[in-house]
């Protein structure tokens, strides 16, 4: 598997664009798998600087419904006419945060986005291709991070807080590697680790995605919760490639009791595993 990130908080070099979002390319033997698209068309002008044709990808599998996945979706579909969106059916739901001041912001998908045909709607252990498997309703045996606080839903007229039921994971599997893609972590990644144990009996080689230990709005997680995750990360096999809302803070505390086992990956970053 080849792996190109095309979107992210931060880039490799000044020829690149970055963002507060999260695009991720994965090549492999029998397909293109687009995870996450940022927020809007900066992972097309990445992908087209890093010679990466767009044109070739097979799946687009969406993490969860928040704009700095989804926003690049409607840009996607109109260059590439093929390749289906797998996303949880509630990330169309109304998503939004309340911010630090107070006002409340739309953080959802694009609301056109609903009229598309190219919506697969996934769940929990869908195979959508050989290797390609889909994983949501994690069960969460420990808290899920404070710095998901102020991010709500829309029910009925009132918003309530957001139990991320629209989040899913991804397990990409070639040649007896595995690679478990997480996007956000909202559910907490010791919790969506210990749920894919639960359903498949092993630890993916590697993990790549955020771990949600930065909060857009509030800013870095409680130390507590930082060193019970760099605890629970040191106990399993994997690899760890964060980005995104980890946060460099606490990608430095992690990093302090992983070593080598924890790297941070920025656009314009190609692994070959």
């Amino acid at each position: 598997m080849k792996i190109t990130v095309l979107s992210e908080n931060t880039a490799v070099d000044e020829h690149l664009e970055c963002e507060h979002g999260l695009s991720v390319l994965v090549h492999m033997q029998n397909a293109v798998v687009l995870f996450d698209t940022g927020c809007g068309d900066m992972f097309i002008r990445n992908a087209q600087k890093l010679d990466v044709d767009l044109a070739q990808v097979t799946h687009v599998i969406l993490s969860h419904g928040h704009y700095d996945h989804a926003g690049g979706i409607p840009d996607f579909l109109s260059m590439n006419e093929t390749a289906p969106v797998y996303m949880r059916k509630e990330a169309l739901l109304p998503i939004y945060a309340v911010r630090a001041a107070g006002e409340t912001e739309y953080i959802g998908v694009p609301q056109t986005l609903a009229d598309s045909n190219r919506l697969v709607f996934s769940h929990d252990g869908m195979t959508v291709a050989p290797g390609i498997t889909l994983y949501s309703d994690f069960l969460c045996s420990e808290a899920i991070p404070d710095t998901n606080r102020g991010l709500m839903r829309m029910e009925q007229g009132q918003l309530t807080p957001d139990d991320f039921i629209h989040e899913q994971a991804a397990c990409l599997i070639q040649d007896d590697k595995s690679l478990l893609l997480t996007g956000c972590s909202h559910h907490g990644i010791i919790n969506i680790m210990k749920d894919y144990h639960q359903k498949t009996g092993g630890f993916p080689d590697y993990v790549l995605g955020g771990f949600h230990l930065h909060s857009h709005t509030y800013g870095k997680a409680e130390d507590q919760l930082i060193r019970r995750t760099a605890d629970y990360l040191a106990s399993t096999p994997s690899t760890y490639l964060t980005c995104h809302c980890t946060g460099q803070p606490s990608f430095d505390a992690l990093k302090q009791l992983l070593g080598e086992r924890i790297q941070y990956v920025s656009a314009g970053q190609t692994l070959t595993l």
